[in-house]
């Protein structure tokens, strides 16, 4: 897999993690839509998440960056960051 992703196959591949993995309504899912509040994380399924996104890049997440995201659209810049 290419190490640079578009900003639309993140977008995919987080969708997918959320309902195949976290079971959350796809129409839920939407870029101001809050990881906590709105799709209803904890910091277990934070982590599930980070796993999984780190997986998926094969590039290692920081919690400090992990620690900093709160909407779906966050999730998606910080992992454009990480595979530039």
């Amino acid at each position: 897999m290419s190490s640079k992703f578009t900003r639309e196959e993140i977008e995919k591949e987080l969708k997918d993690i959320l309902v195949n993995d976290f079971e959350i309504d796809e129409a839920k899912i939407t870029p101001d839509a809050n990881l906590f509040e709105d799709l209803e994380f904890d910091s277990i399924d934070a982590v599930d998440l980070a796993v999984r996104l780190q997986d998926y890049t094969q590039k290692k997440i920081s919690p400090n960056n992990f620690k900093q995201i709160k909407t779906i659209n966050d999730v998606i810049c910080a992992i454009e960051e990480i595979v530039k």
